[in-house]
């Protein structure tokens, strides 16, 4: 909702919004000019010609009922964002995991290689220190978000799939197979002189390419894929790897960034940066200045040889290629989680519990659910750590609140220890004061 409304305001419209809370990004949104209110009421949406809304926000809210009753039409996030995407050159990355870092590359590269592209992105850029931007290129770049089907409103020139999991099922009746269908329209919603780029090596994708009518282009590490990625080195905090084109050697990718996920969000990200004309020499020399997005793998602080690490990952094949690129640091993998929704932990207990093997120790909070979910009897952090000490780690223990990590980890680190907090709800805010407090 913030990169769509910085975009509106570059693009010379008056922006309005309100918020449960003020928040960074509000307050950068009323330096660059937006009205912003705390709280909802009636009263805001007077005077708009449209209101946008999110997922978020139930059709009983104040402001949605009264631009009802004025006569305002009403659009969803998902299909305001596709009024800009679906008019240009639209890039629309989806995926189950990726889709954050791989638009912000893609975003990067067309950016530092002059192509001035236009990106409403989900996490902001640490090089740029924003998440949107109006651009005057032909390209738009976008997230296409599965989890609430929004991402059928785009209909773009490259549409990506980073790959494909059981995940936000509680949205498609519970049913892994509604969920694959949805992707198979995402993909024929390609504009037919587009292209479908989509990871070779996930087997949930390449069951579904038969069904695909547009052009595909495949790319991977482990498959016979039209792009491929050898010589792969995974280095503290960095990743260097060499990618062809068929027999075609292009050349190396160098990445300041770390894991072997970010090795396929990167092919990604060449393969649309090549099909909107930049050559692969520029796409190298441009992406390993990409130093991530906010919230994922972001260094929070490194004092006295402790590193402190916060991702927003919060599915558990996230959490494996997480704590997989700590490991490459060298140091001892403290993982906190703060497991998010409690229909995701229902749907995905029994991954969860063995997602955990390769960290040192592992912390568990309380489920950190959104405002309205419903609590499922049974479903509890709890019983997720006695299933990682079944089938994971068997040092895993349950901390009910923040408070109760950071009493914990206060103290007790030691040179060589890398705490890597992990999940969609507030469990950076324990990554942010542990951070400060090591500094001072």
């Amino acid at each position: 909702m913030s990169a769509i409304a910085r975009v509106m305001l570059e693009m010379g419209y008056t922006v309005t919004g309100s918020d449960v809370a003020s928040q960074e990004l509000t307050e950068k949104l009323a330096a660059k000019g937006a009205k912003i209110y705390i709280g909802h009421t009636a009263e805001q949406v007077h005077g708009a010609d449209l209101v946008v809304y999110s997922t978020a926000l139930p059709q009983d809210n104040v402001e949605r009922i009264e631009a009802q009753e004025q006569g305002i039409p009403i659009l969803h996030r998902s299909q305001m964002l596709a009024r800009l995407l679906n008019e240009r050159t639209g890039v629309a990355v989806a995926g189950a995991h990726g889709k954050t870092t791989t638009s912000s590359m893609i975003a990067l590269v067309m950016e530092q290689c002059g192509t001035d592209p236009t990106y409403i992105i989900g996490g902001e850029l640490m090089d740029v220190g924003t998440n949107a931007k109006a651009g005057h290129g032909k390209c738009v770049v976008a997230e296409a978000d599965e989890s609430d089907g929004s991402f059928l409103q785009y209909h773009p020139s490259l549409g990506v799939v980073t790959n494909i999991e059981a995940d936000h099922l509680e949205n498609y009746g519970g049913d892994f197979g509604r969920l694959k269908d949805a992707y198979v329209q995402f993909l024929n919603q390609i504009k037919p002189d587009g292209k479908a780029v989509v990871c070779g090596d996930d087997s949930n994708i390449l069951e579904l390419l038969a069904k695909v009518q547009s052009q595909s282009i495949t790319y991977g590490i482990e498959k016979e894929c039209d792009y491929s990625a050898h010589d792969i080195v995974l280095g503290d905090r960095c990743v260097t790897f060499k990618m062809n084109r068929g027999a075609e050697e292009l050349g190396t990718i160098e990445l300041s960034v770390p894991g072997r996920h970010n090795v396929y969000n990167a092919m990604a990200t060449v393969i649309v940066c090549m099909e909107a004309g930049i050559p692969f020499a520029d796409i190298a020399e441009a992406i390993c200045h990409f130093h991530g997005a906010k919230r994922r793998f972001q260094v929070l602080g490194e004092s006295n040889g402790i590193l402190i690490i916060d991702d927003y990952a919060h599915h558990p094949t996230e959490i494996q290629a997480t704590i997989a690129a700590a490991k490459a640091t060298g140091k001892r993998i403290i993982a906190v989680f703060q497991p998010q929704r409690y229909t995701r932990t229902f749907f995905l207990l029994d991954a969860f519990s063995r997602a955990f093997g390769e960290a040192d120790e592992v912390i568990i909070t309380d489920i950190y659910s959104p405002a309205g979910e419903k609590r499922i009897e049974g479903v509890h952090s709890s019983k997720m750590v006695d299933l990682i000490k079944q089938n994971s780690n068997p040092g895993a223990r349950y901390l009910a609140t923040k408070q109760d990590v950071l009493a914990d980890l206060q103290g007790r680190l030691k040179p060589g220890d890398l705490v890597l907090t992990m999940g969609a709800g507030d469990i950076y805010k324990v990554g942010y004061e542990l951070a400060d407090k090591l500094a001072k």
